[in-house]
């Protein structure tokens, strides 16, 4: 079959899938709270019946232990739906809104609305969580969903396909390929696109999207930075930072990408690291059950360019611990390196088991250097100064700021994930899932009698003129805030 032949039969079936899941949104069979529950009960029997065919695709995948699946894919995802099943009837209520006083008697509220159809469009690097976390709140929010699961995790691909229908027929529908088959996908007319993945594609997303003027939201990582002082217990920091860093092989869009701090802070730093490590994946990570691999050859290779480009002898960069790999089966050890700003690990997310260390003189320089790139997704700060937090809280823009861990605040429910500027835009989880997938109609609710609103019927007059401007738009003066700093 030609390309051309393979492009027309991915749109054809595409459309066909699409149209359906429309079709059953029309008949408003997804709008009662009971087919959402029943949904979202569905989802979470099927990862339960079916954990081990998933824990294995996982690992065929990914290499992914177990117990690491578990915590960051299927028990993720089941905490998810139960959260949402608890909350969502009270989530669902109408928002109730004040009415002003030229209005009444009224009432004033915001409902929510499905959307319709949504797509979802997930990467390969958690393909389970990150294709069916939106999944959840579109189903709550009364949604038809349409979902690509990544390619380049194909057991896990392939494993979505063969359950999904049995669980949620006509609610979600899986559809597995590359390219020819985004690109039909994409060519179609959704009500909501939600794509996690990174921002050259995400560029394409909202280009088609645009088309259809198809709200979006991108998910689309970024390097998430570090900052480290000497106010706190360096060796419990540097734990936290092989755990957040090191889990799926560095390959978690919310992985600390690099570490800022003084020569001292760095130096303190440095000696814990490798110990860390070790506490993690034993003296040799390559005979550890619980360390991931890179997901393909492209991966490693494009990794380990990285790192050899930085350990040239003219490069400047000094290997503190790791740096051993192995191309036949993918695996990348896990390395800290010392590197300067203009390193090539430090030009884009690693995505990988590799943690630059680059040296500032003071808190003042590391928050220039982060506002000097891109917003990232998570930014990390460990320091016990006050003075410290409250700089970066006030100062940096990202997804997320966590103070002490990396990676955590994804499993706080009430938290929104996303990204600002170059590393996405939206926000999901919980109730802000809901809100994402949901249009907040405004709805206003007034008696015809009595008929309060002659006050602003033509024709005008003086008397009326007054009143309107004393009640219904009236002016307001403002003192001007003479205040000083001191007052």
């Amino acid at each position: 079959m030609s390309a051309q032949q393979l492009d027309l039969t991915a749109t054809t079936t595409i459309a066909a899938t699409v149209d359906a899941a429309r079709a059953l949104f029309n008949t408003g069979a997804s709008k009662p709270l009971s087919w959402r529950l029943n949904q979202l009960k569905a989802l979470n029997q099927m990862l339960l019946d079916h954990r081990e065919d998933f824990l294995a695709a996982l690992a065929a995948d990914l290499g992914k232990h177990p117990t690491e699946a578990w915590l960051t894919e299927i028990g993720f995802l089941t905490a998810e739906i139960s959260h949402t099943i608890k909350h969502l009837d009270q989530w669902l209520a109408p928002r109730k809104a004040a009415v002003p006083l030229s209005l009444q008697p009224a009432k004033a509220s915001t409902v929510l609305d499905p959307l319709g159809v949504v797509l979802v469009i997930a990467p390969w690097n958690y393909p389970l969580q990150l294709l069916l976390a939106p999944v959840i709140g579109a189903l709550a929010a009364g949604n038809v969903v349409v979902a690509k699961p990544s390619e380049l995790a194909p057991a896990s691909s392939a494993a979505l396909a063969r359950w999904v229908p049995d669980y949620l027929a006509g609610a979600v529908s899986i559809v597995e390929g590359a390219v020819p088959e985004t690109t039909a996908l994409l060519q179609q007319r959704f009500d909501h696109i939600f794509y996690t993945g990174n921002g050259r594609v995400g560029r394409i997303v909202m280009a088609a999207a645009a088309k259809h003027l198809t709200p979006v939201t991108l998910e689309l990582g970024g390097k998430s930075p570090v900052f480290i002082d000497e106010t706190v217990d360096i060796r419990a920091a540097a734990a936290r930072l092989a755990w957040g860093k090191f889990m799926n092989a560095g390959q978690t869009c919310v992985a600390p990408d690099y570490v800022l701090g003084t020569d001292a802070a760095l130096a303190k730093l440095a000696h814990e690291l490798p110990a860390a490590i070790h506490a993690l994946y034993g003296q040799d990570p390559q005979h550890s059950l619980d360390y991931g691999r890179m997901v393909n050859d492209a991966a490693y290779t494009r990794v380990t360019g990285l790192l050899a480009e930085d350990l040239k002898d003219d490069a400047g960069s000094a290997l503190v611990s790791g740096g051993g790999s192995d191309a036949a089966t993918r695996y990348i050890e896990p390395t800290v390196i010392h590197v300067d700003a203009h390193a090539a690990l430090m030009d884009a997310e690693i995505f990988g088991p590799v943690l630059p260390l680059v040296t500032v003189s003071s808190t003042r320089e590391a928050i220039d250097f982060i506002n000097g790139r891109d917003k990232p997704l998570s930014l990390y700060v460990f320091s016990e100064d006050p003075g410290v937090r409250d700089a970066f809280t006030q100062e940096t823009s990202s997804g997320a700021l966590n103070f002490g861990v990396p990676v955590a605040h994804l499993s706080v429910p009430g938290l929104p994930f996303g990204g600002v500027g170059e590393s996405g835009m939206g926000n999901y989880h919980g109730r802000h899932s809901l809100d994402t997938f949901s249009h907040h109609k405004a709805v206003l609710e007034k008696t015809l009698a009595p008929d309060t609103l002659t006050l602003i019927y033509p024709p005008f007059g003086r008397v009326k003129h007054q009143l309107i401007k004393r009640f219904v738009a009236p002016a307001r003066k403002f003192r001007k805030n003479t205040a000083t700093p001191n007052d």
